[in-house]
């Protein structure tokens, strides 16, 4: 699909924040002659990367991220950067400051976020491919509301060199695609370790320990207890008897504390954005308003160029980081999160995957959740654990209801991402 036709197609979905007039390959390998989509926090030399705020609106990458070199060594062709929430931070890319993301299947409805511009791209076809960055569930939320495959591969498989830094210690760069294989392809050009990010690692890092024996277990009672619509109860019931014809055992499991993951990753991710938003000062670069002496340059760059749902954060995380309150709230979130992961990896000694539903319940209506963010927050029930953990995790398109996609999430133990690859083929057909 041309330029022109790919911003005709996207008149009335706003997926992309640019389409670039003269995309080219710059290679030729796994990906030759694929055109993908890249988040608008993804450094491409050059190019604008806002991360879709006002703040960097007019900024250029000066170099690649290494996920965009590997892009242009296996051949693909980069055709646009995709809308967002605003610095990564949402569910429903309608923090964005310059548009909304709509969902394909109904445009009065929230694309998901907050790699939602990625997610509508790859649906509606202007994308055959794309990349998004997941720090609590932002490639698999989108890619559950928009009927696509979404994939938050473990930490450290992808370097976050070039990625535009939310919570250090949660986010991942993930593919967006329509199959399993496309969405498995994308992972291997981009997975690898990189000088330019110390916390990547090899294939070799985490041994395989356990043989793949089909076996999922399903956290019923975690399930049941968070407010999930009946529609997803009904489709997670349908998932189940689906495994279950494919020759998986399903087992119920328990782990006591994965009802903390919400708080636990809220308090982790929050303290984290307040400390990496704390470079954006007006002074070194982006939009500067000024006062009337470097304070108040300060106070008003920031008041003006940072949206609401963006300095919420930045308060609550300083809050949390603050002197008298770093022990009882950051402390505690980390004791959990040791916690929380020792359960999880010690869950997949018993069974090779754990099923959930992606969200709890279908894309909402646009609007509707915003005047409340801690409903909004709660969207992210069943998606932060991977983050918190560090364990790979894929979204796979598994119904409708009222038109509107559903989605089932398989989480895997450290490094098996090939575990959750087989089992979505084996599900999704593709």
């Amino acid at each position: 699909m041309i330029p022109d036709e790919i911003r005709v197609k996207d008149k009335d979905i706003h997926a992309f924040l640019e389409v670039f007039n003269n995309p080219k390959s710059y290679g030729n390998g796994l990906l030759s002659g694929k055109t993908v989509a890249i988040k608008d926090n993804i450094l491409f030399d050059g190019h604008k990367v806002s991360a879709a705020s006002k703040i960097l609106e007019n900024f250029f990458a000066t170099y690649d991220a290494t996920v965009v070199k590997k892009l242009k060594e296996a051949g693909a062709v980069i055709i646009g950067r995709t809308n967002m929430d605003e610095f990564a931070m949402g569910s429903s890319t309608e923090n964005s400051a310059f548009d909304v993301t709509k969902n394909p299947y109904n445009l009065k409805h929230v694309a998901g976020g907050s790699s939602g511009g990625s997610a509508a791209a790859v649906a509606v076809g202007m994308a055959d491919i794309a990349l998004g960055s997941d720090t609590g569930g932002s490639i698999r939320q989108p890619a559950a509301f928009c009927g696509v495959v979404g994939l938050k591969p473990t930490y450290g498989r992808v370097s976050r060199y070039g990625l535009m830094a939310y919570g250090s210690s949660l986010d991942q760069i993930g593919p967006l695609a329509k199959t399993v294989t496309e969405a498995e392809i994308l992972y291997k050009v981009i997975k690898g370790q990189d000088k330019m990010d110390s916390t990547t690692i090899s294939d070799e890092t985490y041994p395989v320990v356990k043989k793949f024996s089909k076996t999922i277990g399903v956290p019923r009672s975690f399930v049941e207890s968070e407010g999930v619509s009946s529609e997803v109860k009904q489709n997670l019931i349908e998932s189940v008897e689906k495994f279950k014809s494919l020759g998986y055992k399903i087992v119920d499991v328990n782990p006591p504390n994965l009802k903390y993951v919400l708080p636990t990753y809220y308090i982790l991710a929050l303290a984290e954005a307040s400390s990496n938003l704390a470079r954006f000062d007006g002074i070194k670069y982006g939009l500067h308003v000024e006062g009337k002496d470097g304070i108040d340059d300060y106070f008003k760059t920031r008041g003006a160029s940072f949206g609401k749902e963006v300095r919420r954060r930045i308060i609550l995380g300083t809050y949390v980081l603050s002197s008298g309150y770093y022990d009882e709230y950051y402390g505690q979130a980390n004791e959990a999160r040791r916690m929380i992961t020792r359960e999880l990896r010690e869950l997949f000694r018993e069974v090779d995957l754990m099923l959930t539903p992606t969200t709890p319940s279908p894309a909402w209506k646009i609007g509707e959740k915003s005047n409340n963010p801690l409903e909004m927050y709660l969207e992210d029930i069943f998606t932060v654990h991977a983050n918190i953990s560090g364990c790979p995790a894929i979204s796979l398109p598994s119904g409708f209801s009222d038109k509107l996609p559903l989605g089932i999430e398989l989480t895997a133990d450290l490094g098996r991402e090939d575990n959750l690859f087989v089992a979505g083929k084996e599900f999704f057909g593709e």
